[in-house]
């Protein structure tokens, strides 16, 4: 079974049968659910938009026509990035939006992520109501007179790109004198001509693209993990750039090549983010339990507060409300920056950094440098109804219950002694248990890795 329901949204493989896999009758009930929910709440206009995944126009048509059969009016922005989509719900005062992606799966995943009137992610209350929604069937379609109008209208990105080059703490001028060389993978998706489009705005004149045709066809595993984006890092070395860019479909996660060619780690685009911002504000900042300790070394280091939240955008987004932080992310390359909107924007955190860079007069390398050195292993044992995911957690907090235990989102592991930790817990996205370990060098990252996976094996009985 391979359709997932979850604080992350409705996340399938496209074919198959109703109810196993995100088939058009999965899409059409879940779109209708939401919209029926949207309809409860007053709610009038939806906004929709898209990745370039295959299966993208389908989905978005299916999803739109049942909208507007609930009589909702719809403002498609079309091939787009998610934190664009997010942007545009408020200023079209719109009661929600859905952004169709399955942001860094393969290419036979789609998905449904639903979006309030503020352009954030629905919570898991509101979540569980859509659920309830979607089955009970309790829709009611409006009738010819009465149907939803629909609305194509792709000026969003250029809106959400003049907002980022306007911000204050972004400096087209120092980054254009900067005169820097980028290579950009845009792994065939919307990052293939937003990044670019980021770029020259921002005063970039030399950009190298790979893979920037919006054709779905995914050139590599779309998830920006090193070993998916050897063909960038040769591309930097070859042709001497300064760095290199890379993103994820819907363009929410962003990872960095350094100008020799080695990935800067995903894990550090936000810390180096954060250092740049909190010598610009004194202010807190939060990740996930997942995400490296050199957020909050950073930190603390700049007068802040760190804080961590379960795993889960809306998750993030509660704790930095909820604690005043000035930015948050994850440690997938997620940078959420609230002067601008509360969700993961790759194109917000490219210029951020790209500003710093600019006014640190180093290289991408150099300024790696300067950030505590961390090294995350991460892992994943893939799930059998056999397994009794509760149980493993359970066995593994009683098992470790001397050291600092934290299970606000599976069972999170600190060894302070070590400055190390693991984290385990199943995933919202994916039908599988994540191992996160972070030590201070990759041998004794894996090495507790290995260790904790032994476990989980010995007490699952695999």
């Amino acid at each position: 079974m391979t359709l997932i329901k979850s604080i992350s949204g409705i996340r399938g493989t496209i074919g198959g049968k109703p109810g196993d896999n995100l088939t058009p009758v999965d899409v059409v009930k879940f779109a209708a659910a939401f919209g029926t929910w949207v309809k409860n709440r007053k709610g009038k206009k939806i906004v929709i938009g898209r990745d370039a995944r295959i299966s993208g126009k389908m989905v978005s048509d299916l999803v739109c026509n049942t909208l507007q059969g609930l009589g909702l009016h719809v403002v498609d922005v079309g091939l787009s990035t998610t934190p664009t989509v997010e942007m545009a719900v408020p200023m079209e005062k719109a009661s929600g939006g859905i952004i169709l992606t399955a942001s860094h799966n393969p290419i036979q995943w789609n998905a449904l992520k639903l979006l309030n009137e503020k352009g954030e992610f629905i919570s898991a209350e509101d979540g569980a109501t859509v659920l309830q929604l979607a089955e009970s069937e309790s829709f009611d379609f409006a009738s010819v007179t009465e149907l939803g109008q629909y609305v194509y209208n792709d000026t969003y990105l250029k809106k959400h790109i003049d907002k980022i080059v306007k911000h204050k703490w972004v400096d087209a001028n120092a980054i254009a004198k900067a005169k820097f060389k980028i290579a950009v993978d845009g792994v065939n998706s919307s990052g293939g001509f937003a990044v670019p489009a980021l770029l020259k705005a921002l005063g970039v004149k030399k950009i190298v693209s790979l893979y920037a045709e919006p054709t779905g066809k995914f050139a590599h595993n779309p998830e920006p993990l090193p070993e998916n984006i050897k063909a960038i890092c040769k591309t930097v070395k070859a042709e001497k750039c300064d760095l290199g860019i890379v993103v994820d479909p819907d363009v929410d996660r962003l990872a960095f090549i350094q100008e020799d060619g080695k990935p800067f780690g995903e894990e550090y685009t936000l810390v180096a983010v954060a250092d740049y911002v909190l010598k610009k504000k004194k202010g807190n900042t939060v990740s996930n339990l997942s995400s490296t300790r050199a957020l909050r070394d950073v930190t603390e280091k700049n007068g802040g507060v760190y804080a961590a939240a379960a795993v889960g955008e809306v998750n993030v987004v509660n704790k930095m409300k909820e604690i005043k932080a000035i930015l948050g992310g994850e440690g997938n390359g997620g940078v959420i920056f609230p002067d601008l909107h509360y969700g993961r924007d790759a194109m917000v955190g490219i210029a951020l950094f790209l500003t710093h860079l600019a006014k640190s007069g180093k290289s991408v390398s150099e300024l790696r440098k300067t950030y505590p050195a961390y090294f995350i292993s991460k892992n994943k044992i893939e799930l059998t109804p056999a397994i009794d995911v509760d149980k493993v957690l359970a066995e593994v907090r009683k098992k470790y219950q001397h050291e600092k235990v934290n299970t606000i989102d599976g069972v999170k592991i600190d060894f302070e002694s070590e400055k190390e930790w693991v984290h385990l817990r199943k995933s919202n996205t994916e039908p599988i248990i994540r191992i996160y370990a972070e030590s201070q060098s990759e041998k004794k990252a894996n090495l507790l890795a290995e260790k904790i996976i032994t476990d989980i094996k010995q007490i699952a009985g695999l």
